[in-house]
């Protein structure tokens, strides 16, 4: 299934994409694509309906339709970094030998095509597409080879990142990750049973038509499974929490000479089944 979100930001209603692309409408079933609508008993009602059966929601998504982000109501967001040892080369940083663990606040989650603001001053704001894993239960401190069946699904994250803030500011890098619109997801999100391996997807992004990043998930230093494993032990996931699991190379700060968003520009990036998000790049006084 592709599970979503649609209508105005803060009202969305919870939908599903069915096999002709276009939205149905879940309101009758449930109030939203959170909690416990993701837990395997959630997902598996969610499955049983006919798509058919449910009320057609007029507009084209992603068109005339608005996309919300794709899973309410999120309580921990929780980020990877140099998760690709060719992104950490660019980087200058070693390879981590342990995952790099750090959050993203909730506030800044966003609609997959929402535009994206710049915070007031920046400098160096930068782009990075990520595979994001949405938890589907409650799972502390579990082993990697039963990780996968504590996760729901996937969608597309576009971890934007202040590098002033994230790497000149002192303190952790937290700083420069959580500014509002700073984290479109979706533009659903998609069940484990449309997605066999994680780690063989193709993921890409480009700035106003030019492609910067062209990867795969297959050259993570830590998978899916690994990565699931690692922050159980470190916090108790729940249902609806999201990882989002690091960038390939072909960021802005790793270009020669190094290039950031000043406003204007239009972001646009996928990943393999998993659909595409467009944002504008909007500059604040």
């Amino acid at each position: 299934m592709k599970l979503l979100r649609h209508g105005p930001a803060g009202s969305e209603k919870p939908g599903l994409l069915d096999a002709g692309g276009r939205v149905r409408d879940l309101s009758a079933h449930v109030a939203d694509i959170a909690g416990e609508v993701l837990t395997p008993e959630g997902l598996a009602r969610l499955a049983a309906l006919d798509p058919a059966t449910l009320p057609l929601v007029e507009g084209t998504p992603q068109g005339n339709l608005r996309l919300g982000p794709c899973v309410g109501d999120v309580r921990k967001f929780i980020a990877i970094g140099l998760n690709y040892a060719d992104h950490a080369a660019e980087s200058g940083m070693p390879v981590p030998t342990e995952p790099i663990v750090f959050a993203k606040w909730t506030s800044c989650i966003t609609g997959p095509d929402d535009e994206v603001r710049l915070p007031k001053g920046s400098t160096k704001t930068d782009w990075e597409v990520e595979l994001g894993i949405v938890i589907g239960q409650p799972v502390s401190d579990v082993p990697v080879d039963a990780a996968l069946g504590h996760v729901a699904g996937y969608c597309v994250v576009n971890d934007i990142s202040e590098r002033e803030w994230q790497l000149e500011r002192g303190g952790t890098w937290d700083k420069g990750k959580g500014f509002d619109t700073f984290g479109p997801i979706g533009p659903w999100l998609v069940t484990t049973d449309e997605i066999p391996d994680p780690q063989a997807l193709a993921i890409w992004l480009e700035v106003d038509g030019r492609r910067y990043q062209d990867g795969s998930t297959a050259t993570m230093v830590f998978g899916v499974a690994e990565l699931v494993a690692y922050c159980s032990r470190l916090m108790r996931l729940m249902p609806g929490d999201i990882i989002t699991t690091g960038t390939p190379p072909g960021v802005g700060m790793g270009q020669d000479p190094k290039v950031f968003l000043k406003g204007g520009e239009v972001m646009r990036l996928g990943i393999e089944g998993l659909g595409v998000q467009t944002q504008k790049v909007v500059a604040q006084g």
